[in-house]
């Protein structure tokens, strides 16, 4: 009979010389900026749904408060957190220790404004963050950036380096004129795909014909194509969901509005990622920060 140490190097032998196995590729995370001209469109609360059917379908998603000084993820989603990015920077915290556990699996990064004035830092600080928030970034196949409303410098910042900006309106004829300064603030960045979402429209109709005028005024004027991400309803059941501080997908999980937002989840899955070679999120909004603050 074969003995066991016989055994045991004939199985070595054969591991030896078997191919070695090499380690799994990091696929960066798609970066999605959700934006708007104007405060009161329900870009933040349309960012946190989006988040969560995202990661019912089993993809992991983080999010970004990039509100300047407005950041309120946290309570719509029934959390409470005292701890942000801004203590990252100092030191005060890590990375991890700043991250919320919210619905669905969504893990939301608060105060991510604060990025902005990471050019302010020492060198060895912001390798230290970019370290973090690169991992961060690796463990992620969505990172969402809920920024602030309008075409303000830092949230320009964010918005120019991410792969997809999706620009939120109303039927409110102020929303849609300030969605085409958005889109014409950000017309220069050419390898920058912007997608029109109505949110709150009366019907469908209503919310092609807002787009087709939009996308039409942004091709003639600023030659700057725009793509249809489609509506949200109008739909009482929002409002409730806010005021139980609670995602709408997960209070009302049957309502048109929860319905709808399945749907763009469906087509941003659909959006392709990047591959180990592209630049991460992280690293090309540092160089963007650089670049403004030489």
């Amino acid at each position: 009979m074969t003995d066991q140490a016989t055994v045991l190097r004939q199985l070595i032998q054969k591991r030896r010389s078997s191919p070695q196995s090499s380690p799994p590729s990091h696929r960066m995370a798609r970066t999605l900026a959700v934006t708007s001209g104007k405060g009161g469109v329900g870009k933040s609360n349309l960012a946190l749904n989006l988040g969560i059917a995202l990661a019912q379908h089993g993809a992991r998603v983080c999010l970004l408060d990039a509100s300047l000084g407005l950041s309120n993820l946290d309570l719509l989603c029934g959390l409470n957190g005292y701890w942000n990015l801004s203590h990252v920077l100092t030191g005060a915290r890590n990375l991890n220790q700043i991250i919320l556990d919210g619905p669905a699996g969504v893990h939301l990064v608060p105060g991510a404004s604060g990025l902005a004035d990471v050019a302010d830092c020492p060198e060895p600080a912001q390798q230290n963050i970019l370290t973090q928030m690169t991992q961060l970034e690796q463990n992620h196949d969505f990172l969402i950036v809920d920024t602030g409303p309008g075409i303000h410098r830092p949230v320009r910042s964010f918005v120019e380096v991410c792969d997809y900006v999706l620009v939120v309106t109303t039927p409110e004829p102020t929303a849609i004129a300030d969605a085409y300064a958005t889109v014409k603030a950000l017309a220069g960045r050419g390898g920058l795909a912007m997608h029109l979402l109505v949110n709150q429209a009366a019907s469908a109709q209503q919310a092609r014909q807002i787009f087709e005028r939009l996308k039409q005024t942004s091709q003639i004027f600023v030659r700057r194509e725009l793509d249809y991400a489609g509506f949200v309803p109008f739909d009482r059941s929002v409002p409730n969901a806010v005021a139980r501080r609670r995602p709408f997908l997960i209070e009302f999980p049957d309502c048109s509005a929860s319905l709808a937002v399945r749907r763009l989840a469906g087509r941003l899955r659909g959006l392709p990622g990047q591959t180990k070679e592209s630049s991460p999120f992280f690293a090309r909004l540092w160089n963007h920060l650089r670049k403004r603050a030489a």
